[in-house]
């Protein structure tokens, strides 16, 4: 970048978030982004779940999550959706072993337990999204409905820590996340775009401590927190930039953010 962001005009500034959009968005994002899980697979269900375990441990170092979470699928046969529909209680109480940070063996097993739930009802974690955004058409609604729906299920309460609350404020990075993975559809081969009855400019951009830093940056969010308040901010001046997929910047943000930190160390 060889101005500085502050000084950059509003053509500059989008010029160097295509430019970024770019260099980031393509297959070569893939290996080391946790994305890589649901890609390993090919039917629709098995991309849904391993996708959705994928983003529910999706904090801290990129290659311990998608280490875990490729580990996670390996505790499941590498069968997710048969997993989740079929599994007898003996087969998940395997699960048991598994842990990855704060998320334990328990955790798994509610999460398995509760997708069930959902599936159960719906025919897929995918069906529950898109009916859910039919019903509403709103992207904050949805992200509200979902967790209430998804732990409605008998499960230990110690695992509700893993999908953040969208009514208690949090910023939901890791749905937010899971979302783009299946709802945005372009021609780079890294976001899924099953989900095409969710338009992408519903969309939120997942927020997290990376884009947070370079959205401020950029001058497109000026909130300090890294809380939902500040998603719908960014996310608003995403818009002015691509209204119809705001969330592409997503690439920009979170590529930049994570090279200058590499840079620094």
């Amino acid at each position: 970048m060889g101005l500085l962001l502050g000084e950059m005009s509003r053509e500059e500034l989008r010029d160097e978030l295509e430019y970024l959009h770019d260099k980031f968005n393509n297959e070569s994002f893939i290996e080391s982004d946790p994305i890589s899980v649901p890609h390993s697979f090919t039917l629709r269900d098995d991309r849904e779940i391993a996708g959705f375990m994928a983003a529910a441990i999706a904090w801290g170092n990129r290659r311990a999550i998608v280490q875990s979470a490729h580990r996670m699928m390996r505790y499941m046969d590498n069968a997710p959706a048969d997993f989740v529909r079929n599994a007898s209680d003996s087969e998940i109480e395997t699960l048991s072993t598994f842990v990855h940070r704060t998320f334990n063996g328990q955790d798994f097993k509610d999460f398995v337990r509760c997708m069930r739930h959902i599936i159960t009802g719906c025919g897929g974690i995918g069906n529950y999204f898109e009916m859910s955004y039919k019903e509403s058409g709103d992207m904050r609604r949805v992200l509200s409905d979902f967790r209430r729906d998804f732990f409605s299920a008998e499960h230990d309460k110690h695992c509700e820590k893993h999908i953040s609350s969208i009514d208690r404020g949090a910023a939901c990075k890791r749905l937010c996340m899971y979302l783009r993975w299946f709802v945005r559809r372009d021609n780079r081969g890294v976001d899924f775009g099953l989900w095409q009855g969710i338009p992408m400019s519903a969309l939120y951009l997942p927020l997290d401590l990376h884009t947070g830093r370079m959205g401020r940056a950029f001058g497109l969010l000026q909130r300090k927190q890294d809380d939902w308040k500040a998603v719908e901010e960014i996310t608003a001046s995403l818009r002015e930039f691509s209204p119809d997929d705001p969330t592409r910047y997503d690439y920009s943000l979170f590529g930049v953010g994570i090279t200058r930190m590499l840079d620094k160390m």
